[in-house]
């Protein structure tokens, strides 16, 4: 469960008079997610989200994060799309916090996806990384090899509170990842956090992706490497080649991998345990004892890395020569 930032109800009457969408008929705050305070409007038009973003959304980034959406919807993928109010601004300020209004997709995101989902993922991740192509604003990833570094620091002298022996591990994987980590690939507006939690179904169709509060410029493969951490790994951190063959395969129906991408691909998802693993490490040891936040066991990721550590090629995760 999250914390929301209240929201009285004359201050959201009068940030919705600034749209043409009839009457409020209810708001109910939405449970998911821990980066920003999250709202279901229904109302006369219809039913939108409202999103009234926290300190760890950076505003200066939201013009990037709106902007994009609007980008890949024009480009035909289904993702939430900004509603601009009368003066034609998609952001503005709510309870103190800047807010806006998205529209409201249908469908559900799976606890347990099947290599159904995953080929149907990985589609719909190459469409993205097509559609992104011509946006006209910048965001590097902060949470890419320096960030990780930062991360490590952060987290280095209390690390093996968690598990005995994790911060030396850390720091030689960190220090392989940045010898190796490859600078040639293939660049664009990627994700960055496509977990099954960002992505809905309807009658076992993708319907839409949603959250791209973390999208930025990066190696798109990096991109393909992050889902199938996410998605192709079963309850007991074992690598499900099914669901990365199916993932791999739908990817590359819309977006072949170049050679050098196909060889990347274990070092990638090397980094992106690593990055993820780093950032619930941090949480895990700094979010205080008793706050309504559930937290994520970064050791998950470690169990993950290992299997990474061990691949030596896009065949280990199901790619087909």
């Amino acid at each position: 469960m999250a914390v929301y930032t209240e929201v009285p109800d004359d201050e959201l009457a009068a940030f919705l008079a600034d749209y043409e969408l009839g009457d409020l008929l209810s708001c109910k705050g939405i449970a998911e997610g821990v980066e920003n305070s999250n709202f279901l409007l229904h109302v006369t038009a219809g039913h939108y989200i409202l999103t009234l973003y926290e300190k760890r959304t950076a505003e200066s980034d939201l013009p990037f994060f709106l902007g994009l959406m609007e980008h890949l919807s024009a480009g035909g993928l289904v993702c939430p799309l900004p509603v601009r109010n009368r003066a034609g601004a998609a952001l503005g300020r709510l309870a103190g916090r800047p807010a806006a209004m998205v529209t409201f997709l249908e469908g559900m995101s799976v606890r347990r996806p099947d290599a159904k989902h995953c080929g149907q993922v990985g589609e719909a991740l190459a469409r993205m990384h097509l559609a992104g192509a011509g946006f006209a604003l910048a965001r590097p990833n902060a949470l890419s090899v320096d960030g990780w570094a930062r991360l490590f620091a952060q987290a280095q002298a209390r690390a093996d509170s968690v598990q005995p022996g994790l911060a030396a591990a850390l720091r030689a994987e960190l220090a392989h990842v940045q010898a190796h980590w490859p600078q040639d690939l293939p660049r664009g507006i990627i994700h960055a956090d496509l977990f099954p939690d960002n992505v809905f179904f309807l009658g076992g169709v993708l319907s839409g992706l949603i959250d791209f509060y973390f999208a930025c410029e990066d190696a798109l493969a990096y991109d393909l490497a992050i889902c199938l951490n996410a998605w192709c790994f079963e309850g007991d951190s074992s690598f499900n080649v099914t669901k990365g063959m199916a993932m791999l395969a739908g990817y590359g129906r819309v977006r072949p991998l170049e050679a050098r991408e196909i060889e990347a691909l274990p070092l990638l998802a090397r980094g992106a345990a690593l990055r993820f693993l780093l950032t619930r490490l941090v949480d895990w040891l700094d979010t205080p004892v008793g706050a309504l936040v559930k937290k994520k066991d970064p050791l998950e990721y470690a169990k993950k890395l290992r299997f990474h550590q061990q691949a030596t090629s896009a065949v280990d995760y199901g790619l087909m020569r």
